[in-house]
């Protein structure tokens, strides 16, 4: 994949409503015990695609993974990052 759609986020949100791909996520910064939690769903409930994990500032976290029913990720302490995904077409 040569280009994805992007959303730049540092709160938890939820990335897209419907089925798509996750491609991966860009930490442009990281402080007081950052934390981000990845699921399957249009809220922080149900399936988790990924477990929460401390990210690191200027790193690239490839996460190949199809979502059903949304993408929503969860940010704890202080995140700035870039989620990429695609819509299922």
């Amino acid at each position: 994949v040569e280009s994805a759609n992007y959303t730049n986020i540092a709160t938890s949100t939820a990335i897209r409503t419907g089925a798509g791909q996750l491609l991966g996520i860009f930490v442009a910064s990281a402080s007081s015990t950052p934390t981000i939690k990845v699921w399957d769903n249009t809220s922080g409930a149900t399936t988790v695609i990924v477990n929460t994990f401390t990210p690191i500032a200027g790193t690239f976290y490839p996460i190949p993974a199809n979502f059903n029913t949304g993408c929503y990720v969860t940010i704890g302490g202080t995140v700035d990052c870039t989620v990429f995904w695609l819509p299922t077409l």
